[in-house]
């Protein structure tokens, strides 16, 4: 029971008034109680003073009462049972409005105690005469199988909603089917299954299908959203029938609600696959343009969502919006993450017919004050000359003009983009290098050094003064980032297979800080490869380092063509916003409970990670890089190591009751390394690894003699797992 209020406060004057003598001052108080409770004060020990007042004729009594149940039903489950009498009373009122309201909070009580009592009630609000109530009474056995779905079984609730179907009132088809749809995605999730059989699951037949198609144009904007979602999910026997689809939902587009036009347009991209005759295409092609340019003048954040599902339909029919391009121009009051989008967006519907007016916006994107978006402006220009080859050369021109300006981040972002028009259109626009060489010290960000650096060793042999620009780098190799230094080793490489008599000190210089003052394992394995083929074979170093490229080009699809057509069929919902499967961002079930499960069912990773070495028993010694094999047969390094788990370091590695798993699991193999030690015969391993270290080669064509071979053999307490 609840304990009562202090005879002092807030809470303790409505106490006063909600037991008052006089009904204005009880329904005053109600308000008050229910603004406390809005504000996130807590009310709950008013709640059998509350529950006094629900037995009333005043309706907006009722309602507030009802919603003051509904926040504390879960807390108070015990007092909750003293309502059951009123809401069954409530379920049988004459008037239609207080029988739904009174079958809709018991639905949304939720509470364990409550749901035996609302079996018999919504029986006879199935059934009622009244569609409101019927309409009401439908969606609440959709929240009654979300918490007892047996309870929905045995009582015959889910034939009696496939009957609801073929109602003559369109709200209650509309309903009906948002609750069966809700139903059979909670069932399928849990145990997958396409049993017709099953009354959970919603199968939509040919006679459901023009029942469907029929409440679907005087229904309200939400139960439109339902129905077309069951319609996505209808397989069409024919092409005739997806035509007949088609032609029933179009009328939809006019709609003022983006959700109801969207999901249209999901129905439409759907069953259009089905669609034989080309000229029914190209007229639902061309329906589908107007009310996606109408979309676009919504707040910016609905604009944002229609251009996310935009860019997926584009995708798919390129030739969706391509007469309109300019509704995508941006303006000067759009949020950046609108502004992204339709940039994209304009690069998709790129044609010779309209690129000049392209690059004329994006060229005036690209003085605006904003740097994320300059950039992106930027980047789209040379995304538009590589996607359009007869106009490669004025996005170019365009691109100087902006270099021009000697603005740091578009100078910066511009060096990136001529490299992959480079890439793109290998000697072609030669003439632009010196411009680009001479914006050397703009340029303070990796990805622009390294894509100068790219362009310099890729035309090294027509820079006359390539190896003063590549010297600079290379004076200052040490300092620069990763990115920079590979591309910097693999320029320098370029230079001297091209100019071979001038560049040999360069080159000599790069390859020896690389190898000995660089801390980057990647960098030193290329500096070493590239010294290596140099001074065996310089023919394969130059197949190798001068090997024919492909030219890029921008991908058609952000996605697979097989996760788009999945997209498509859930436009209208995240997943086709974020362009991603909704399974990789939505949970299953109340609060993950199943997915707990599901995990426990699962063996851990502690003991995945222990088979994995247990297998390794069996598997070849990767370790072991010793010529020596292991004696009489029995495997070496890791693979004879024998694991203990009746040790307590094992027994909590594998319960994951550890507090240091590292440890535990070097104890549990590191006893048998240290008997294997002991013996005095160590077959090999890391231990007794030989190491050799070739000397630096000269570039004649013959490797220098290389130093002996060291052979180093640390104390067994030096071994791998000693470290720890």
């Amino acid at each position: 029971m609840s304990i009562r209020a202090p005879r002092k406060g807030e809470n303790y004057e409505l106490s006063v008034d909600l037991n008052s003598e006089y009904r204005d001052k009880r329904k005053d108080a109600i308000k008050r109680v229910i603004a406390s409770m809005t504000v996130g004060k807590d009310v709950s020990g008013l709640f059998p003073d509350v529950l006094k007042n629900m037995q009333t004729d005043d309706l907006e009594q009722k309602k507030l009462v009802y919603l003051y149940l509904m926040n504390y039903a879960k807390t108070q489950p015990e007092l909750v049972i003293l309502a059951v009498n009123t809401f069954v009373k409530d379920s049988e009122d004459p008037n239609p409005l207080v029988r739904a309201l009174a079958i809709r909070t018991m639905g949304c009580l939720r509470a364990e105690k409550i749901i035996d009592y609302l079996c018999d009630p919504l029986q006879r609000a199935l059934r009622d005469d009244n569609p409101y109530v019927r309409k009401t009474a439908a969606l609440c056995v959709a929240k009654l199988y979300d918490l007892k779905p047996e309870l929905v079984i045995e009582n015959g609730f889910l034939e009696q909603l496939h009957n609801m179907i073929s109602d003559s009132n369109p709200m209650v088809v509309a309903n009906t089917v948002a609750a069966l749809t809700d139903i059979h995605i909670s069932a399928t999730s849990n145990q997958p299954t396409d049993s017709t059989s099953d009354p959970a699951v919603f199968s939509i037949t040919s006679a459901v299908l023009n029942k469907l198609l029929i409440a679907l144009n005087e229904c309200s904007e939400w139960g439109r959203v339902a129905i077309l979602n069951a319609l996505a999910r209808y397989d069409a026997q024919d092409d005739k029938e997806s035509e007949h689809i088609c032609e029933r939902v179009v009328p939809q587009f006019q709609h003022v609600n983006g959700s109801v036009v969207l999901a249209a347009m999901k129905v439409i991209m759907i069953h259009i696959r089905n669609v034989r005759r080309d000229d029914l295409v190209k007229q639902l092609i061309r329906k589908m343009a107007p009310p996606l340019v109408t979309l676009l003048s919504s707040p910016p954040e609905v604009q944002w969502v229609a251009l996310r599902n935009i860019n997926l339909l584009l995708q798919k029919r390129s030739d969706l919006l391509s007469n309109e391009m300019r509704v995508f121009f941006c303006k000067y009051n759009d949020p950046l993450y609108v502004k992204i989008e339709k940039l994209d967006i304009m690069v998709r519907l790129a044609s010779d017919n309209n690129v000049d007016a392209l690059l004329s916006e994006l060229k005036e994107y690209s003085s605006e004050v904003d740097v994320d978006f300059v950039r992106k402006s930027i980047k789209a220009i040379g995304q538009t000359a590589i996607s359009i080859e007869s106009a490669a050369e004025r996005c170019v021109n365009v691109l100087l003009e902006l270099i021009n300006t000697r603005v740091s981040y578009v100078v910066q972002e511009g060096v990136v983009v001529m490299k992959d028009i480079f890439r793109k259109y290998p000697s072609t626009y030669e003439g632009v290098i010196p411009t680009l060489c001479a914006n050397l010290e703009e340029l303070d960000e990796p990805e622009a050094k390294a894509s100068l650096i790219w362009i310099i060793g890729e035309y090294a042999d027509k820079i006359d003064n390539a190896d003063e620009l590549l010297g600079i780098f290379v004076d200052s190799f040490t300092e620069e980032s990763y990115q920079v230094q590979l591309q910097t080793l693999t320029a320098v490489v370029k230079l001297f297979l091209k100019k071979p008599d001038s560049s040999q000190g360069v080159v000599q210089r790069v390859l020896n800080t690389a190898t000995k003052d660089c801390d980057s394992p990647d960098v030193r394995d290329r500096a070493y490869i590239y010294w290596r083929l140099l001074s065996t074979d310089p023919g394969a170093a130059k197949a190798v380092v001068l090997a024919h490229r492909p030219p890029i080009s921008i991908p058609r699809t952000t996605v697979s063509p097989a996760l788009l057509e999945e997209l498509l069929g859930e436009i209208s919902s995240l997943a086709s916003v974020y362009h991603k499967p909704a399974h990789t961002f939505v949970g299953h079930g109340r609060v993950g409970a199943d997915s707990v499960q599901r995990k426990g069912s699962e063996i851990s990773d502690a003991q995945k990670a222990l088979q994995t070495v247990v297998a390794g028993q069996q598997a070849e010694n990767l370790l072991d890089f010793g010529d020596d094999s292991a004696q009489d047969g029995q495997p070496s390094g890791l693979a004879a190591t024998q694991i203990l788990p009746s040790t307590p370091a094992a027994a909590n590695f594998l319960s994951g009751t550890s507090t240091n798993p590292l440890d535990d699991l070097v104890s549990i193999f590191g006893s048998m390394e240290t008997e294997t030690m002991g013996a005095g015969s160590p077959s090999g391993g890391l231990s007794q690894t030989s190491i050799s270290v070739s000397s630096p080669f000269g570039f004649g064509g013959s490797p220098a003699p290389s130093q002996p071979t060291q052979n180093v053999q640390p104390e067994p307490q030096e071994d791998l797992l000693g470290l720890f």
